[in-house]
């Protein structure tokens, strides 16, 4: 007997580490109702314009759809929606933008900071502060 596609559902397959591969369907009615989907710049908070919102949890809300909880730590609004795939792989661009200017600038401190470091070490043993016993 041969399967007739549902043309309400969407089948996503998932290919565990294990090798095991698992089907996961979607159907169409069952994304939730509740929640607006919308598009946007989500790094963006709509009460205060802070650009730096991140989010809290995310997952798949349907074939093309995510669930997103953000946060925005400026004026602590949590707000909850359901995007559409691009928006959300902007999203995820724009958050991995964040992450290599904080890693940039974590080098940038910690190289000023040994920079220091090393300067007061030989001003010290050119003073004569540190001496051989001190090791």
């Amino acid at each position: 007997m041969a399967h007739e596609p549902n043309p309400h559902q969407h089948v996503h397959r998932i290919v565990l580490p294990s090798g095991k591969t698992i089907d996961v369907v979607y159907f169409d009615e069952a994304r939730p109702a509740e929640l607006p989907v919308t598009d946007g710049d989500l790094h963006m908070c709509d009460h205060c314009g802070s650009h730096l919102v991140y989010p809290l949890e995310w997952e798949e809300a349907g074939p093309r759809h995510w669930e997103v909880t953000m946060r925005c730590p400026d004026c602590e609004t949590i707000g909850i929606g359901v995007f559409d795939q691009e928006t959300v792989e902007r999203f995820d661009e724009i958050l991995d933008e964040g992450t290599d200017a904080l890693v940039a600038d974590l080098k940038h401190i910690m190289q000023t900071n040994m920079e220091d470091e090393v300067g007061r070490f030989v001003r010290a043993l050119e003073a004569g502060h540190i001496v051989p016993e001190d090791f």
